[in-house]
């Protein structure tokens, strides 16, 4: 039996990491290779003959999985009746720009988004915030679309995730499909915490520790942090523009993680509502370890956390808590 296709909203469509991400999602990547798509992209009115060129390469593409592509400029068509959205679509900093401006533009772009998304979404409804501030967007998301179940509302910090795993591979020159759980704490910003503490590699002698393997304490507690942090700059310094494929294919990860699973004995790191786990305060979007089946998602528990550890986790949390604040006095 074919199953029922699955409506993807991908907002900022016909930007960088959204001409990078639909295609992806139309070759099954995200939903897997038997689950057909309709295609939701929405962009601003000055990027609509982009968006346009967007959808006719679709067509141009003949994807067997694509049963149909929505692209406008109106949130409320490009809302309607989503099972997941993709919110890729933000105010990206610009030079001499203060932090409190860009927080202005996205609390007002989210707020909208939302109050789209909360009328006209399919119930339950999955939604990741990919812009920056991504955790703090998702949160004023959250706020504004209360009628979403809160555990349906996540950002993403698979990519520093991914960028974690990348480090380890290429520290240990090991295949990167056999680094598993790392984790990224907190914030998608510099104050992330990558975690390797209970990080492992598959050898041929069985699963042997990231720490073990690496024996080298100053990297991994410095330079291998500071390199996942600053990953992002480093991409844009490189590129002359920001990432793109490799967000895209995170997000597919992300999505295809919540909603098929995550592999047995493997967790991946996910920007979730905190219900105070780990004594990160409750009402935060923050970056825990999770494990994901039947579509839902479970932060992974009683993780032994050491002194180096709980500092890192505290200052993430710190940061988040002023963009809240930020955010906050943004909406009065």
């Amino acid at each position: 039996m074919a199953k029922d296709p699955v409506r993807v909203l991908v907002t900022g469509a016909a930007g960088q990491i959204g001409y990078a991400l639909v295609p992806m999602i139309a070759r099954g990547v995200m939903l897997g290779a038997d689950q057909p798509v309709i295609l939701h992209m929405l962009d601003i009115p000055p990027a609509a003959e982009a968006l346009n060129g967007v959808k006719m390469e679709l067509v141009d593409a003949a994807f067997p999985l694509l049963k149909g592509v929505v692209a406008t400029t109106d949130a409320v068509e490009a809302c309607t009746g989503v099972n997941v959205a993709v919110m890729v679509g933000g105010f990206p900093r610009k030079e001499g720009m203060e932090r409190k401006d860009v927080m202005s533009k996205n609390v007002s772009i989210y707020k909208s988004q939302a109050s789209a998304l909360e009328k006209h979404a399919a119930p339950n409804c999955k939604v990741l915030v990919v812009a920056n501030p991504a955790n703090t967007n998702a949160l004023i998301l959250k706020e504004y679309a209360p009628s979403i179940p809160e555990k349906n509302i996540t950002c993403l910090t698979r990519l520093d995730h991914n960028r974690a795993l990348g480090q380890i591979s290429e520290r240990l020159n090991v295949q990167v499909s056999d680094v598993k759980n790392v984790i990224i704490w907190g914030n998608h910003s510099s104050s992330q915490y990558p975690d390797v503490n209970h990080a492992t590699v598959a050898t041929p002698a069985g699963d042997k520790p990231v720490r073990e393997l690496v024996a080298d304490d100053a990297w991994l507690n410095g330079e291998f942090i500071s390199t996942v942090q600053q990953r992002g700059a480093a991409i844009i310094k490189a590129r002359k523009l920001s990432s793109a494929l490799s967000a895209a294919s995170s997000a597919c990860d992300h999505i295809r993680d919540w909603v098929l699973g995550t592999p047995e004995g493997t967790w991946v790191s996910m920007g979730v509502y905190s219900d105070g786990s780990y004594n990160v305060p409750a009402g935060l979007i923050y970056s825990f370890p999770v494990t994901c089946k039947n579509g839902e998602w479970c932060v992974v528990q009683g993780l032994p956390i050491d002194e180096f550890s709980r500092k890192k986790l505290d200052a993430t949390a710190e940061e988040l808590s002023e963009e809240k604040a930020l955010a906050y006095s943004c909406l009065t």
